[in-house]
Order: structure tokens, then C-alpha cells, then sequence
């Protein structure tokens, strides 16, 4: 199909991101939080895309390539709303020591609704750091392997693990607490 749009068929093009249109649209807005700034962002990058579609290489794949694009725009928007958030993530208050992750199977999920527990999640995963964001959005919603990650976000298969084990220890602090607080209202209080 690239074949056929860099030929001059411009209407394969279309066809071309129709299986990506989803995931570039939920990676904009799981980075901007913000449908319309979203739909922005997807749109750039698909222009993006076919503006440039004579430097793709086929040594990734299409769909990371396209991510990729989407990534960048929804983050130069982020850093022209917020400036600090081009901080470097090696500026860390000290150093990072490993702790036990908790099983989430723990939670009681079946006292909590749906909805809050959802609310609680987006509300944590809004707060990581930006490159935490990306990583941890990449491979725990988006499902792209390590491989795929490291390609789209241009940082090595070690950076990857480093970053999602990072996003996945800040929202455990940030969670385990607030889910166990909601956990023991429940119980004590079960008509509410």
C-alpha cells in the first residue's frame, strides 16, 4: 500500500491508517487527557505521515512509525502548554530502590465500582512524569512489546524496562493507599 501511495494513489492512503486510526487517537489522548486537543493531535499526524511517507524504512513497523509521529506531536504540545515538562527524568531526589510490588489481585475490586476505581487509576497515571507516561502507556494499555516501544519512543530496550518498572512502583505508592482507605470505608460501611 505505500508502494501504491508514494505511486500517486493517494486514495490508498486511507486505507493505509484505517487499522491505526484507534490506537493513534487513544495514544494522543492518554498523553493530552483532552478529546478535541486529541483528535488535533491524530489528525497532525496523519498528515505528518503522508507528507513523509517517502522516508519511511521498513525496518520498523508502519504502525510504530505512525505511533511515533502521533507521540511527538501530542509531546510538543504537552511542552508548549507546559514548559517543565521537559525535566529530565535523570534528575531523581536520590536513589531508586526497588521495592516489592503488591499483587493487584488483592484489591477488592468487587466492593469498589467500576467507575471508581477507573477514576482513581487515570487520575494516578495523569500525575506519572511524562517519559514514565509514555513507557507505561505503550506497553500496559497499548500492549506494544519492549522491542516496539523502545523503536517508537527512540530509547533502548533498557530504558523501557527501567521506565516501566519506575511507573509501575509510582503508581502502586500512589494507589495501594487510596484503594485500601476506599477497601476499609467499604467495609465498614457497606451501604454506601
Amino acid at each position: 500500500m505505500i508502494a501504491e501511495v508514494l505511486a500517486g494513489q493517494t486514495e490508498a492512503f486511507h486505507e493505509l491508517i484505517r487499522p491505526y486510526e484507534r490506537s493513534v487517537y487513544l495514544m494522543a489522548l492518554s498523553m493530552l487527557r483532552n478529546e478535541a486537543e486529541a483528535e488535533d493531535v491524530a489528525q497532525e499526524a496523519f498528515i505528518k505521515a503522508y507528507r513523509n511517507l517517502g522516508r519511511f524504512r521498513s525496518e520498523a513497523r508502519f504502525s510504530t512509525w505512525l505511533i511515533a509521529i502521533a507521540l511527538n506531536e501530542a509531546r510538543a504540545r504537552l511542552r508548549r502548554k507546559l514548559p517543565g515538562l521537559t525535566d529530565s527524568i535523570d534528575d531523581t531526589d536520590g536513589p531508586v530502590v526497588p521495592a516489592q510490588l503488591t499483587d493487584w489481585r488483592e484489591i477488592p475490586s468487587e466492593t469498589l465500582e467500576r467507575q471508581e476505581i477507573r477514576s482513581l487509576i487515570r487520575r494516578a497515571l495523569d500525575q506519572l512524569p511524562l517519559p514514565y507516561r509514555e513507557v507505561f502507556v505503550l506497553r500496559e494499555i497499548e500492549e506494544r512489546n519492549v522491542k516496539e516501544t523502545a523503536e517508537t519512543l527512540g530509547i533502548t530496550i533498557a530504558s523501557v524496562k527501567m521506565r516501566l518498572h519506575r511507573a509501575r512502583m509510582m503508581l502502586q505508592k500512589q494507589l495501594a493507599p487510596q484503594l485500601a482507605s476506599v477497601s476499609s470505608k467499604r467495609r465498614r460501611f457497606p451501604w454506601f
